[in-house]
């Protein structure tokens, strides 16, 4: 049997099989197996693909974004309205061959975005150029599903290649450690309303030939999918959200049609867009900052006036420390103290140490010991 319909198999064998308390362990065992055999199919092509010319970008800025979507859904236009930067267009497949880089100053903050060759279907096992994209893509701190309002179809494809590749969008890191024991088999803590029970665990662990572990699970709803992300220990937590592009070219109600079409079966609503036109950019714009998670920071000098002019642009949960590293790389060790005027304190000119989360808006002076 070939991986293809090895892999067909085993999905239609967990897709068939009734989810209960009898066929738990099964089904778990099954989607193991079948996640050990993607992600070594995965691997191979990552290995193979030797991060051909083009494909090796230095991250820069604030923060790096990705384009991602199918040939010609128009990553390149966009690029350009929002960068300036010089990647070719064209009404045909491929015109992007290399990963092109560019630069979008908004709100202060310094955003690379990445315009990348068109993913396919089967992009994730190697096919097309998936596997250099693929790994441009699991760099990203920000990913922009890019679809068009002629081919909706082309999200649910992206959807399942990036998740094929071990990157998991809008989802947070769930909290599941697994330590590897010589002997007792395994064992399994948990804290929180985890319906999961220890045999589920041990057949999931079984399929990497893990039979002697420490399990800690925290967190409630945690399923075995999470386990096994958890077990092959490579996956990728990274925001997303989905713009639609070339409204341009449909009508009110069609355009409407697919907007409604994507909430639904998302559960969040698209940035409808037009790249060529610039209709919604600045809506677009103002997503990427904000999934981002950027805030402001505004440095004052002791004993000087604050720079309201050139803030630093930092994330949200943001400490002191974070500030100080940015700042220069002795600050930690020489630090005092800082004071703060913002709405991460009870009153402005407030002493803070280290591990003080920084809000946006704040004023901030550090003090060092020299």
């Amino acid at each position: 049997m070939g991986l293809d319909e090895e892999i067909k198999s085993l999905e239609d064998e967990i897709r068939n099989t009734k989810y209960n308390k009898a066929t738990s362990q099964h089904i778990g065992r099954l989607k193991a197996k079948l996640a050990k055999i993607k992600d070594d199919a995965v691997s191979r092509a990552m290995k193979s693909a030797g991060g051909g010319e083009g494909y090796s970008v230095k991250k820069s800025g604030d923060g790096t974004i990705v384009l991602v979507g199918f040939p010609s859904v128009g990553k390149s236009t966009l690029l350009n309205k929002l960068t300036g930067a010089e990647s070719e267009t064209g009404a045909y497949a491929f015109t992007t061959l290399t990963v092109v880089p560019g630069l979008m100053e908004y709100k202060g903050a310094k955003i690379q975005i990445l315009d990348i060759p068109g993913l396919i279907a089967g992009a994730a096992m190697g096919k097309g150029r998936g596997k250099e994209v693929i790994a441009v893509v699991r760099t990203a701190d920000l990913i922009v599903i890019l679809g068009d309002v002629f081919n909706g179809v082309h999200v649910d494809v992206l959807m399942h290649e990036l998740y094929d590749a071990g990157i998991r969008i809008n989802k947070p890191k769930p909290d599941i450690t697994i330590k590897r024991t010589g002997f007792g088999g395994i064992r399994l803590n948990t804290v929180g309303a985890v319906s999961i029970d220890v045999e589920e665990v041990r057949a999931i662990l079984a399929e990497s030939k893990v039979m002697n572990a420490d399990v800690l699970i925290r967190g409630n709803n945690v399923t075995q999918d999470d386990v096994i992300d958890a077990m092959m220990g490579n996956r990728m937590y990274i925001p997303a959200f989905i713009a639609i592009n070339k409204v341009d070219l449909v009508s009110e109600n069609e355009r409407k049609e697919v907007e409604n079409g994507m909430r639904e079966k998302y559960g969040v609503d698209p940035i409808m867009i037009s790249a060529h036109s610039g209709y919604n950019l600045d809506k677009l714009q103002d997503a990427i900052y904000d999934y981002l998670g950027f805030i402001r920071i505004y440095m004052k000098p002791y004993g000087e006036e604050a720079d309201m002019e050139e803030p630093m642009i930092m994330r949200k949960g943001s400490t002191i420390e974070d500030v100080c590293r940015r700042l220069h790389r002795d600050f930690v060790d020489q630090f005092r103290y800082a004071k703060i005027w913002g709405t991460s304190v009870k009153h402005d000119a407030a002493k803070v140490g280290l591990q003080h989360k920084v809000a946006d808006g704040d004023v901030v002076t550090i003090v060092t010991k020299l």
